[in-house]
């Protein structure tokens, strides 16, 4: 899987989660995360915490997939 693809879906499950922390607040849910508040709202708090840390480790980790650490930056 290259990094570019693996960027995309740690952004993805981020956002999902972003998303779902931002609806619980306001009173509703995204249909496929419905599930997280099954064990209580701590719980559901919770999983969608880590859903927001998970998502934005994978995108950070394909960040450095196949980096050389002597090669200059993309950007350099």
């Amino acid at each position: 899987m290259d990094k570019t693809k693996l960027r995309s879906i740690g952004g993805s499950v981020a956002l999902a989660g972003v998303a779902s922390i931002v609806l619980a607040l306001i009173g509703f849910n995204l249909r496929i995360l419905m599930w997280i508040d099954m064990w209580g709202d701590g719980v559901g708090w919770a999983i969608r915490a880590a859903i927001v840390v998970i998502g934005g480790a994978i995108f950070a980790a394909a960040s450095f997939i196949g980096q050389d650490e002597h090669a200059p930056a993309h950007g350099d």
